[in-house]
């Protein structure tokens, strides 16, 4: 179990060269991994129960111990990534499924993948940890609420529907893996060095399918599309740093707010386009794209505050004197 303890963990730091290998291994050869979007609602809810399984009853104690850092983390997750992503696809005059594309991303919570970067770039884990969970419990209410009045003005979006979607893929798998984890916690305790590889299984599939089954669309709008991710990750981690400075927050939980910001659960973008707009094949590319970039912007930023942590440290400590 150590042994694949330590396989998952590399995996997981290393997800986003993963990802790529495989998306270019399905461009290549997509008739090998395309039956995958049949079922990526059922990869992301494996996902979403891994994470539900390491979640324990002190996780929930730490939120109520800060309680201002994280409302403020959720509140520009839930503020920043989604008005930055109206404002690029009206500015850009982006098509209708890749604007819808870019706004379910943006209207996503924090994805677990900021946990391991906020860890690697020595920011606050547990702030990290409280504001992935707090935006995750939200996500079945505020995600579609948002994408219906964000995205209302270029397609024709269900609002109950994907209540029900996100309910189906988010919360409900989440629910049940605290539940498993509070009723047989020695034994979750055994498998928990598994969970990571499931989780990045089930991501690595989800992706691979959807690069699989839009070779041409890549192809027509990749870069395009590639460019409107990246600005929206780079301006939400910019922006979060930011709000995070002039709240006077420290090091840590800057980074982990930044970082939290600007990294989306893309997996849950592509889940919702594929379930809720079938019309608009083109809007699970931008999900698809940001889930590789997000890791490699991440783990850049992870590496430039790690280098730019001492300096800073030691500036709060002089102030702080």
């Amino acid at each position: 179990m150590k042994k694949i303890g330590k396989v998952a963990s590399f995996l997981s730091q290393n997800i986003g060269v993963i990802i790529i290998i495989c998306s270019l291994f399905a461009f290549w050869k997509p008739q090998t991994i395309s039956w995958a979007t049949q079922y990526t609602s059922i990869f992301l809810g494996t996902a979403m129960f891994g994470m539900g399984l390491t979640i324990r009853p002190a996780d929930f104690k730490s939120i109520l111990v800060r309680p201002k850092a994280i409302l403020l983390g959720v509140l520009c997750q839930y503020t920043i990534m989604p008005i930055t992503a109206f404002a690029l696809c009206k500015a850009l005059h982006l098509p209708a499924d890749i604007a819808l594309g870019v706004i379910l991303v943006g209207c996503c919570p924090g994805g677990t993948a900021s946990n391991v970067i906020t860890y690697i770039a020595g920011g606050d884990v547990a702030l990290s940890v409280g504001m992935t969970i707090v935006s995750t419990l939200l996500a079945p209410f505020l995600t579609p609420l948002m994408t219906f009045i964000l995205a209302g003005s270029w397609v024709k979006v269900s609002l109950f529907a994907m209540i029900i979607s996100v309910i189906k893929v988010v919360l409900i798998p989440v629910v049940a893996g605290i539940i498993l984890n509070a009723l047989v916690y020695k034994y979750v305790e055994k498998v928990k060095p598994v969970l990571p590889l499931i989780s990045v299984i089930a991501i690595v599939a989800i992706i691979s399918g959807i690069v699989a089954n839009n070779k041409e669309n890549l192809l027509a709008s990749g870069l395009m599309t590639l460019a409107v991710v990246m600005l929206h990750n780079v301006i939400g981690m910019f922006i979060g740093f930011g709000v995070a400075k002039l709240f006077h927050c420290n090091y840590a939980q800057t980074t982990a707010i930044s970082i939290e910001v600007g990294m989306q659960n893309s997996g849950l973008a592509v889940s919702l386009a594929t379930a809720n707009f079938a019309a608009n094949p083109m809007a699970t590319l931008p999900g698809a794209i940001f889930s590789v970039w997000h890791n490699i912007a991440g783990s850049i930023f992870a590496s430039l505050r790690k280098h730019g942590e001492q300096e800073e440290v030691t500036n709060e400590a002089k102030e702080a004197v």
